[in-house]
């Protein structure tokens, strides 16, 4: 059968390479992924490979932003690496290159090389160009603020549709440091991918030559026999979570490094992203807060500049091993810095002394929840509960003015299991910026956020409402606090009298219908342990 689809008594001596990829022209993310994975196919092919593509699926979270569909998106990462994995077992791949593009394809496909602990790699295939914009660079983010800002007055249609029609400019993720080039970002200071591979644009004329030699590399890895759990150590996840916290990245990050810990066997926990993320410096100036996007990151310096930084400063372990087969140090001892770059700050000189990641507990959230800080200024926020069962009814609040400065927003039933999928509540989060309420309110959900969320936003709280989470106790007018300093967000209320309203709360009617999502929510883990179904 395999001489069937063109392979020879030759190719059959060879290492059989599987080509993972997550190529669909349903999102600019991804859209590019075919032509690179030739270019894959092509470095496999000179490195005495046998290459064998096949391909999975890729849910965007921008395009699902705001809908029901967005609820298939967690989701996916299960099924793309459940996908990959049945494949490498069923054709007995010497070994696997996967190739990722939007949010959820990234761990989905690094979760699958964990399990199958066989030489690999993950190839990212790059940041979006920014759009422009009177003047300025523009990315997703601003046309899902530019909505809270119609919505608001502030602009009319005609603009939002101007910004809508600009933001996104050609293949690749989205530009700015959230949950794709986030992960990206992390998974070259981790080690499975090469050192520089991901930051590249997806349009740059070099990404086809980086995907040539990743195509090489794998090959080489067999040769080696250099296996994908030798590189996801504890101390080489720690290192990712270093960087993801110096550039500011998204709280995605953590869902998805627990998650790839949990199949690497590795014991990875919130504390230790709260830990790591006090000790270590913010560096790098990124949007969603910051001014720059990838591909300013990449002029820069790239991944290797941060990672240089951090080492210097002593916050990363550099002996850690790459797929390169060369240690962190090594690969980024001669990173260079281009001259009057503005992106990445020295330890000495940090934009902020700790990084963009805080752990939250307190009698609201017993299990934790997460919250960026890398945008804002304020540790300390009390205000009145408005309490909502779902992501529209908060958006339809948001949008008819009735949110006013000091307002606590709680979306509640949102979390993997009452979804199900823990949508990203980027819709709203951006239409309270857009609305000038972003640096007034805060939000609490047991829900997640996009990449591009910042502010005063807390989410991943576990438990989470339908698991009996004091969450689900809240009602209007109760006082929900937020003391960043004590690492608290609380509710002025007594254990019992919590206790009694979660045993009368009932989650809303739903109709989820049998399969895919229906089967998540009864296999899905709590997110403070990275949402993850075995």
């Amino acid at each position: 059968m395999l001489r069937a689809v063109g392979l020879s008594d030759e190719d059959f001596e060879k290492p059989l390479i599987g080509i993972a990829n997550t190529w669909t022209d349903a999102t600019p993310c991804n859209v590019h992924l075919r032509d690179l994975a030739s270019a894959v196919r092509e470095g496999v092919i000179d490195a005495g490979g046998t290459p064998l593509e096949f391909n999975t699926i890729a849910v965007s979270d921008g395009i699902t932003m705001g809908t029901s569909g967005m609820r298939t998106s967690l989701v996916s990462r299960e099924i793309i690496a459940d996908s990959i994995e049945l494949m490498s077992l069923g054709y007995h791949f010497d070994g696997v290159i996967a190739l990722s593009g939007c949010d959820k394809t990234i761990p989905g496909t690094v979760m699958a090389l964990a399990r199958l602990d066989r030489p690999s790699l993950m190839l990212y295939g790059g940041s979006i160009q920014p759009g422009t914009h009177a003047g300025q660079d523009i990315t997703i983010q601003d046309v899902f603020e530019a909505v809270g800002a119609c919505a608001a007055g502030r602009i009319d249609e005609e603009e939002l549709l101007e910004i809508e029609k600009a933001a996104c400019p050609g293949a690749g993720a989205c530009g700015g440091q959230f949950t794709a080039n986030t992960m990206a970002t992390v998974f070259e200071a981790v080690g499975i991918s090469p050192m520089g591979s991901g930051t590249v644009p997806a349009t740059d004329s070099a990404k086809a030559e980086v995907a040539r030699g990743c195509g090489r590399l794998v090959v080489d890895l067999v040769e080696r026999n250099v296996t994908a759990r030798q590189i996801l150590t504890r101390e080489a996840l720690e290192n990712g979570v270093a960087v993801a916290v110096a550039t500011g990245g998204s709280t995605n990050a953590v869902l998805h490094l627990l998650a790839v810990a949990h199949e690497a066997g590795v014991r990875l926990t919130l504390d230790d992203f709260d830990r790591i993320s006090a000790t270590t410096p913010l560096l790098a100036d990124m949007k969603p807060w910051g001014r720059f996007v990838a591909p300013d990151l990449h002029r820069a310096g790239g991944v290797a500049l941060v990672a240089r930084r951090l080492l210097e400063g002593g916050y990363l372990k550099g002996d850690m091993l790459t797929v390169t087969g060369h240690t962190l140090s090594g690969e980024v001892s001669d990173a260079e810095e281009t001259e009057g770059q503005e992106v990445v700050r020295s330890a000495a000189d940090p934009i902020k002394d700790r990084g963009g990641l805080i752990v939250l507990r307190g009698n609201l959230a017993p299990d934790g929840c997460v919250l960026k800080v890398a945008g804002h200024e304020r540790t300390f926020h009390q205000g009145p509960a408005r309490v909502f069962e779902s992501e529209e009814d908060a958006m339809t609040a948001v949008q008819g003015g009735t949110i006013v400065p000091g307002d606590v927003v709680v979306i509640r039933g949102e979390g993997p299991r009452g979804g199900p999928g823990m949508r990203e509540m980027l819709a709203v989060t951006a239409a309270l910026a857009g609305s000038g309420l972003g640096s007034k309110v805060a939000l609490l959900t047991d829900g997640r956020f996009s990449g591009a969320t910042h502010g005063l936003m807390a989410g991943h709280v576990a438990p989470e409402a339908v698991e009996g989470g004091p969450i689900a106790a809240l009602q209007d007018g109760d006082i929900v606090t937020f003391d960043l300093e004590e690492r608290t967000v609380s509710v002025d209320m007594s254990p019992d009298e919590i206790k009694s309203r979660v045993m009368v709360w009932s989650p809303p009617s739903r109709l989820i219908p049998d399969g895919a999502l229906s089967k998540y929510a009864r296999l899905v883990s709590s997110a403070a342990n990275g949402a993850v179904t075995i």
